[in-house]
Formats: C-alpha cells, sequence, structure tokens
C-alpha cells in the first residue's frame, strides 16, 4: 500500500516523523473508533459487504479521519484521490472529477476524499452533487464543524455523517503501547507524567505521538516526572472557535448547568471557555440572561449579581475580574429557580399580537376634557390608596378581552410570598 509519505515523493530511507511510521495499515489497528468500524458499526457493515456509499468523517483533530478514508479505499478496491478544500478551488474539484472519470472508464473506482470539507462554499458543494450521483466517485468528506450547519442540505443528503469520537484515554494509551513497540523502549516517564502526557494531547492521536517522540529523544538519566514533563513540553491548546459550533456548545452547557443548579459544572464549562479564549463580556451577557430567563422573582437580588459581576470586569479585567464572573455563575446555580416571568413574557407577548388595537376600560383611562368625561372616561374609577390593603379588584384589560392568567409564580424563594399576595388579590377580582 502507497502511504502518504511515499505519495509526497519523498524517498523511503528518508526520516519520518513517528506519527507516519505509526499509521495504521489495516481498519482492525485503528484506536478510538469501534463504534463505527467494528462488526457492528456502520463502516464495518460496509466493508463486510463490501459496499461502500459517500460518507462524512465528522470529529475533533487527529482522531484518524484521513486513514480512514484511504483505509476504506484498500478495503473497497477504490483509487484514492485527495484534495483539500483549504488549498483547492473549482478548477481543482473539475480535474478531480475528470481523472475520476477517466479511472471509471479503464474500469476503476474513485474514493475522492475531501479534507475540511466545510471550506467549500455552497456553490462548491453543490458541484459534487452530478458525480455523486452518478457513481463517478465514492465521496468521503472530512470536517471537524457539524455538518448540519456547514454543509448543503442536498449534499448531506446524498451522504451518511459518521461522528468519530475524541480518543479517550485506552485508546491514547495503546497509541503510547505501539509507539514504544516501534522504538524498541519505553517512554522515560513516571506514572503520573504518563497520564499527563495523555492529558496535554486532548483527545488528539497525532499530537499525542508529536510528544511522545519528543519525550523519546530527550534521553533523561531519569524517568520525568509530571512538573518536569510540564516544562519540557506544550499542552495542547483546547479545541474552541468562538464563532463556531464549540462555542454554542459550551455555552449551552453553562447555561443549562446554571438551572440544573449545579455550581461545580456550571463553574467548570465557565473555565473550560475563558480558557479558549472567550470573550468574559460575552459571558458576563449571557450571566444577566440567566439571572431573569431562569430566576427571576424567585431570588431578585440575582440580576443584580450578574450586573455586578460585568461591572468588577469592566473595572479588574483579566484575570482579576473572572473571579467575579465565577461569584455570579455560582450565586445564580445556587439559587432557587423561577421561569414564571419569563413565560409569562412570552403569553403576554403572544396576547398583545392577537387582540391588535382593543382599547383599555374607559374607567382607567384619564379625562383631560368635557368630551372626554362625557364619554365616560375614568367614570368609575377607584383610587387604590385609598381601598383598605391597597388593591381595589377593578379590571385592567380591554373590556372586550377575556382575563387571562401570564404570570404564575412558583413556591420557591421570595417568589412564594408574591404568589400568597398574588391569590389573595386574585381574589378580590373575582
Amino acid at each position: 500500500m502507497t502511504d502518504l509519505f511515499q505519495s509526497a515523493g519523498l524517498e523511503s530511507g528518508a526520516p519520518r516523523p513517528l506519527a507516519d511510521r505509526l499509521r495504521p495499515q489495516s481498519l482492525d489497528e485503528v484506536v478510538g473508533q469501534d463504534h463505527l468500524l467494528g462488526p457492528a458499526g456502520p463502516l464495518g457493515r460496509m466493508v463486510a459487504q463490501k459496499r461502500l456509499s459517500s460518507i462524512v468523517l465528522w470529529g475533533p483533530p487527529g482522531v484518524g479521519k484521513t486513514t480512514i478514508a484511504r483505509l476504506l479505499a484498500d478495503e473497497a478496491g477504490l483509487e484514492f484521490d485527495a484534495i483539500s478544500a483549504v488549498f483547492s478551488g473549482v478548477a481543482d474539484l473539475k480535474k478531480a472529477f475528470d481523472r475520476a472519470r477517466a479511472r471509471r472508464a479503464a474500469g476503476k473506482g474513485t474514493l475522492l476524499f475531501v479534507d475540511e470539507i466545510h471550506r467549500f462554499n455552497r456553490a462548491q458543494q453543490d458541484g459534487f452533487l452530478p458525480v455523486v450521483e452518478e457513481g463517478v466517485v465514492t465521496l468521503v468528506g472530512a470536517t471537524t464543524e457539524n455538518p448540519s450547519f456547514e454543509l448543503n442540505a442536498a449534499l448531506l443528503s446524498r451522504c451518511q455523517v459518521m461522528v468519530l469520537k475524541r480518543l479517550d484515554a485506552e485508546a491514547m494509551e495503546k497509541l503510547l503501547a505501539r509507539a514504544e513497540r516501534l522504538e524498541g523502549r519505553e517512554l522515560p516517564l513516571t506514572p503520573d507524567a504518563r497520564e499527563g502526557l495523555i492529558a496535554m494531547a486532548d483527545g488528539d492521536g497525532r499530537y499525542l505521538l508529536n510528544l511522545a517522540e519528543e519525550v523519546l529523544a530527550l534521553q533523561p538519566d531519569a524517568p520525568l516526572g509530571l512538573a518536569d514533563l510540564s516544562g519540557v513540553l506544550q499542552r495542547r491548546a483546547p479545541v474552541y472557535d468562538k464563532d463556531r459550533e464549540e462555542h454554542y456548545n459550551l455555552i449551552s452547557a453553562l447555561h443549562k448547568s446554571v438551572r440544573g443548579s449545579d455550581p461545580d459544572a456550571a463553574l467548570y464549562w465557565l473555565a473550560r471557555m475563558l480558557a479558549g479564549g472567550e470573550d468574559p463580556l460575552y459571558l458576563a451577557r449571557r450571566i444577566v440572561r440567566m439571572a431573569n430567563e431562569d430566576i427571576g422573582l424567585a431570588d431578585p437580588t440575582a440580576v443584580h449579581a450578574a450586573l455586578a459581576a460585568k461591572d468588577v470586569y469592566d473595572f479588574l479585567g483579566s484575570p482579576e475580574g473572572e473571579l467575579a464572573l465565577a461569584q455570579a455563575v455560582v450565586h445564580l446555580a445556587s439559587a432557587p429557580k423561577s421561569n414564571a416571568v419569563y413565560t409569562a413574557w412570552k403569553a403576554a407577548q403572544r396576547a398583545a399580537k392577537e387582540t391588535g388595537s382593543l382599547m383599555p376600560p374607559k374607567h382607567i383611562l384619564n379625562a383631560p376634557t368635557r368630551l372626554m368625561k362625557e364619554e365616560g372616561y375614568g367614570k368609575g374609577y377607584r383610587y387604590d390608596h385609598d381601598v383598605e390593603g391597597g388593591v381595589s379588584g377593578q379590571n385592567y384589560f380591554p373590556e372586550e378581552m377575556e382575563r387571562p392568567r401570564f404570570y404564575a409564580p412558583k413556591d420557591v424563594g421570595r417568589e412564594a410570598a408574591i404568589k400568597e399576595r398574588l391569590e389573595r388579590w386574585g381574589k378580590l377580582r373575582t
């Protein structure tokens, strides 16, 4: 099998990176993706049946997307042709399609691997449709982004999406063991440092092997401890794009952790976002939203705590101001929860749209002119402050409108007292 190293035009005797030398030569050597490649997995079944359809491989970096595509081509007896959407345009696509048509005429099929397929624009993606439908190519696209957001619906309808998992510690340990067997020696690391090396790679197998190669090149007198390892290697930056799916996944996790009254989880996701480079003021705005949407009048101080955190961050900046955001998140996660005002406001907005331009009842209208008084404006109005208890019980909705109930306070926090008052006042209205 021609590997990536040889296809790049390099001599077989030239130095090769460890990750390339350990590249799997068969699908059963791929680690961490048994849910796809195992006998019961969708790709495993395709290979067993010698039937390969167009697919999109979606997963984080360094989990084997390119390798799997190449091995699928071998298993299916197809010519492997690869392009990258980062470096290719319409002309490159046309050349790839022409090569595939020529192979087809000679009785040979083509697996066209498109790396970073989400980088192609909508028009370029549409260019794949006829060659996929006609069977000119079996398309295997690879993407780190959510295909439902980044790929045309028409293209998605012609491909199966296969989700590759971030490599777990067990899969990463298998890679390290293979590296040690290939090199004929163990990594000079203490057990804690070995775990730390895996943590540094953050689920990226390729990056893990690059780190392992650096460690093997060190040849220290004694095994490196965790502190030593941190001093000589650079931890992999967290996978986080502030304008892509990871951003929305993590803010959703933070919001739902607060709503679910789990301050520990909320702090974790807040820390993850800040470590990924998220704008702290974006987080402050979302925390204010959480205070209004999920806590509301169950704890009216929550929104003040959220706004104060924003002000503190404005004043101190990073990293000191981040503590104020953490404090607000813990306050909100620990507070009693009520979305009663949130749902009441949504219901009131719907009612306002449905009832058009109904006038308020005349008794609550001011009557600054004689004509308005003659028309009954203000007639029968009772000044609530002059009534015993301070509530007159009059109707304040349009006369043509049946009285709705939007706000239903909950029996939590300070809203419990509000509920009791409203129930007492509601009896006056009936």
